[in-house]
């Protein structure tokens, strides 16, 4: 062979760097992590790569490429020779975990474009909730959902799941196709949101509104058991999947829904804070007498 052609025994940082299709910095990062024996340096004090430095390089790098991690690469290659014939035996494990670590990233994109078709169908921000929420607001008319219900939907999606925001949604379905219900549910809301920081707790209007708010609420009701959306509600709880509420999570950490209450800022007055507790015990008690006796003791 001409002498112009008999390749280095060494190689510098750069050139090692260069074929394996890494960077100088990543080698030096894979000396930090005790992946890779940094060699001796030569007499300019500079590293030199020898050729087993290389074939380990060139290993560090295919198992890189193939997503395994670098901690992992550099357990695997702890006992064994990287391109001896055990190394196998020091990967099976981790292939494992990278196999399960693929397939809940593949999950993850199946659900991100799930997502992003529901928001090129929808038009709006419905398509962000889960799809068995989305499946049952998309029939309604276009503009009968607000961005409060949607707002509210997405809060119970997180706190309770798809399923406890699917079911969620039969409130605002009767309440975007019975224009009355709506009405009424506005004037609540209103005289509730009135009981402000200057409204003591004791005053009439607490228990009044109460009563109304316990009174809308079961006429709300009776519209969704007659409209069959009760029906459904059941057949999703007969029907549902505990691993679509892992499924919907999108990857963030689930909680417990008192976990998640605690987490949640409310900014309610005392006298609404009671207006609400009075309603759930007409809630409780469910009768007109109960109704008359709270209107009575206030």
């Amino acid at each position: 062979m001409h002498p112009s052609f008999i390749p280095p025994r060494q190689v510098k940082i750069g050139d090692a760097a260069a074929f394996v299709g890494t960077t100088p910095r990543a080698i030096r990062h894979y000396h930090e992590i005790g992946l890779l024996p940094e060699p001796e340096r030569g007499g300019d004090d500079r590293r030199r790569y020898g050729y087993d430095d290389m074939i380990r390089l060139l290993w560090i790098r295919t198992m890189a490429d193939a997503g395994i991690a670098l901690d992992d690469i550099r357990d695997a290659f702890a006992d064994t020779d990287p391109a001896g014939p055990s190394a196998d035996d020091g990967v099976v494990e981790i292939l494992d975990r990278l196999e399960r670590t693929i397939d809940a990233r593949e999950a993850e994109l199946r659900r991100q474009r799930a997502a992003v078709q529901r928001m090129r169908t929808e038009g709006s921000r419905i398509g962000l909730l889960s799809d068995v929420v989305t499946s049952r607001l998309k029939d309604l008319p276009e503009g009968s959902l607000r961005q409060a219900d949607l707002d509210d939907l997405l809060v119970t999606e997180r706190v309770l799941g798809p399923l406890g925001a699917a079911v969620r949604a039969s409130r605002f379905i009767a309440l975007a196709t019975h224009r009355d219900l709506r009405e009424e549910s506005d004037r609540v809301d209103a005289a509730e949101e009135a009981l402000d920081d200057t409204v003591a707790v004791d005053d009439p209007r607490v228990a009044r509104v109460a009563a109304e708010r316990h009174s809308f609420e079961a006429r709300l009701h009776a519209v969704i058991e007659e409209s069959g959306l009760a029906q459904g509600d059941e057949a999703l709880f007969e029907s549902w999947d505990p691993a679509l509420d892992e499924a919907a999570g999108g990857g963030q950490k689930a909680m417990s829904a008192f976990e998640a209450f605690g987490k949640i800022p409310y900014d309610v007055s005392p006298a609404r804070l009671r207006c609400m507790e009075l309603a759930a015990e007409l809630d409780t008690h469910g009768t007109a007498a109960s109704r008359s006796e709270l209107l009575d003791d206030a």
